[in-house]
């Protein structure tokens, strides 16, 4: 859909803004619309800030780079799937290792000292 203004308004509508663009010949005081004497000049200050901006921009890029790096190339959970079976397999496949840490949990537990709720159920 396309938004066409008739003629009978577009002409005056142009006419008008331009008018109104233009700078007045007689200004009081000799202003010339900001281009006086220090027009086009800058300061030490403004200089400063400049710096400072183009390192707070370095260290922005830097974090954002940091931070693309951990995205994973996908999103799809099809892709996971695969990683965890393959988990879920490496953990089948080694049975003895998974006993040998589970008689290891047991013999922490019973290495460990007894809880408040232990004690209290011994009182």
């Amino acid at each position: 859909m396309s938004f066409v203004l008739p003629a009978a308004v577009a002409v005056p509508l142009t006419v008008t803004a331009t008018a109104l663009a233009q700078q007045p010949d007689n200004n009081p005081g000799g202003d010339k619309g900001g281009q006086g004497e220090d027009f086009g000049k800058s300061s030490p200050t403004g200089l400063l800030i400049l710096i400072l901006f183009l390192i707070a921009v370095a260290f922005l890029v830097r974090s954002m780079t940091k931070h693309l790096k951990r995205v994973p190339a996908s999103f799809d959970e099809e892709e996971e799937a695969p990683a965890e079976a393959d988990k879920a397999e490496d953990e089948a496949a080694t049975p003895a290792e998974a006993a040998e840490s589970a008689e290891a949990a047991e013999r922490a537990e019973s290495e460990a000292p007894p809880s408040k709720q232990e004690k209290a159920d011994h009182s």
